[in-house]
């Protein structure tokens, strides 16, 4: 695994668990919302015989899980990535790394926060990749 790709875990699992949560509101929303009674004769003999509204909770006490157990691999990718950051001697190289993979800041707003030009910053960023020793058992996502 290259150093770019280990540190870009974190904001992917974010997205992914971004994603799980509003899945997780619609979910809700229709686990609540009551749907018109249906006067049509049905014959079906494989039909679910739990209410739409069972089936969407039981969809998101699982969401709920996955989510859980997702925030606790970014928590701890999130530490392992801070340690693998605080390791690189150049403050300006550590910051560009903080800001971008920790705090997932675009490369704009990292030179706000620096006072730098985007040239720079991708600067610093290029030779902080070069800095970053990855951990002996990274965590992979």
């Amino acid at each position: 695994m290259k150093v770019k790709e280990y540190l870009h875990q974190a904001y992917r699992l974010d997205k992914r668990i971004q994603s799980d949560i509003e899945e997780m509101e619609s979910l809700r929303e229709m686990a609540t919302s009551v749907s018109s009674p249906s006067w049509d004769e049905k014959v079906q003999t494989s039909q679910n015989a739990d209410a739409k509204f069972v089936r969407c909770l039981e969809r998101i006490m699982d969401l709920e899980r996955k989510i859980n157990t997702e925030v606790d691999n970014l928590v701890a990718l999130k530490e392992q990535i801070r340690r693998v950051i605080n390791e690189v001697a150049d403050t300006d190289e550590r910051m560009v790394l903080r800001y971008r993979y920790v705090h997932n800041l675009t490369w704009e707003q990292i030179g706000d926060e620096l006072n730098a030009d985007r040239t720079t910053v991708y600067r610093w960023h290029n030779a902080a990749l070069n800095h970053v020793t990855l951990p002996k058992d990274p965590i992979k996502i």
